[in-house]
């Protein structure tokens, strides 16, 4: 017995280093740069386009990961000996990255100061200029990250800065935020499910069946959500189902054997969920039997009255969000 509580503390100090141990926790001291590939969306894409055009690769800046993008992506790892296979790895993030630091000017400027403005607030005018203000918000940032502080976008920022995660918008009324089990603040997640997300929600706001209510999803730097088990890693989303009314964001929560809930709505939303992200949905936990037979979602225990988005990338740490 003694042995297998020995065992029990050490996975649960792995699972802590691993994935830090919540909001208040620094950010995560072994940062991995996150793969992103075609139907990806968000900040983290939006770096990319404008690394790829620092790169001499002509590529719009819309922060969707599209045919125009991959084929930009290939062609620069075609022109680096990279393996071409149009995903953005490590490999070819190091290579995109390049250093920079105040006096510098460019794509790659532009790149820093959009993701500073998306993940941290930092309010910074993107215009590839490297001065002053942007040097003093990537001193900032690396301070927040635990990382030395020296104003310098090198390999070791630019990881954590794609890495960290990013904070739900409810502006705008395609989302409204919910928290049942009281962990406030827990509306982060990595850039491209929050960019996934809201797209979702943004594109069911047209089928006039109201808000989408987002639930817990994840800390600043991930750890461990009362409640929430897998919620670790910042690609696991909690949404409503929709009732008749399209009161959901209001009328409180429902299970899909309520007689206020509306399955045709709620599939609306689902088909909006996949179709923003396609190939990065790994499923979505929900009980519904008609909707687990039409393959839009999973059964899953304790998960009649709402819908968990397991999103997924093409090449993961761990294989729960590997596509």
């Amino acid at each position: 017995m003694k042995r297998l509580l020995r065992l029990g503390a050490l996975l649960a100090a792995a699972v802590l280093l691993l994935f830090g141990q919540g909001s208040t926790a620094s950010a995560y001291g072994q940062a991995f740069f996150p793969t992103q590939s075609g139907g990806n969306r968000g900040s983290d894409v939006v770096a990319l386009q404008h690394l790829l055009n620092q790169a001499g690769q002509s590529v719009g800046t819309d922060g969707v990961f599209g045919s125009g993008t991959t084929t930009a992506v290939r062609a620069f790892q075609t022109a680096r000996g990279l393996g071409v296979d149009g995903i953005v790895g490590p490999a070819t993030w190091g290579a995109l990255a390049v250093t920079v630091r105040q006096g510098d000017n460019g794509s790659a400027v532009k790149a820093v100061q959009s993701l500073l403005n998306a993940k941290r607030g930092s309010g910074l005018a993107v215009d590839g200029a490297f001065g002053p203000a942007t040097e003093s918000a990537v001193r900032t940032f690396q301070s927040h990250a635990g990382i030395g502080a020296d104003g310098i976008v090198g390999p070791t920022t630019w990881k954590n800065l794609l890495w960290h995660y990013e904070n739900v918008s409810f502006a705008g009324g395609a989302l409204c935020a919910q928290s049942p089990d009281g962990n406030a603040g827990a509306h982060w997640g990595t850039a491209a499910g929050v960019a996934q997300l809201e797209a979702a929600a943004a594109a069911f706001a047209g089928t006039g069946n109201g808000a989408v209510p987002a639930g817990d999803s994840g800390f600043e730097h991930g750890g461990t959500i009362p409640g929430h088990a897998s919620h670790d890693v910042g690609m696991d989303f909690d949404v409503w189902p929709v009732r008749t009314d399209s009161a959901q964001c209001t009328a409180g929560r429902i299970t899909w054997q309520s007689s206020t809930y509306d399955r045709a709505g709620t599939r609306q939303l689902l088909q909006a969920i996949r179709a923003a992200a396609p190939g990065h949905v790994k499923l979505v936990f929900f009980n519904d039997p008609q909707l687990i037979a039409e393959g839009l979602t999973t059964q899953y225990a304790n998960h009649d009255n709402h819908l968990h988005i397991r999103y997924c990338e093409k090449v993961h740490p761990s294989s729960l969000y590997d596509c």
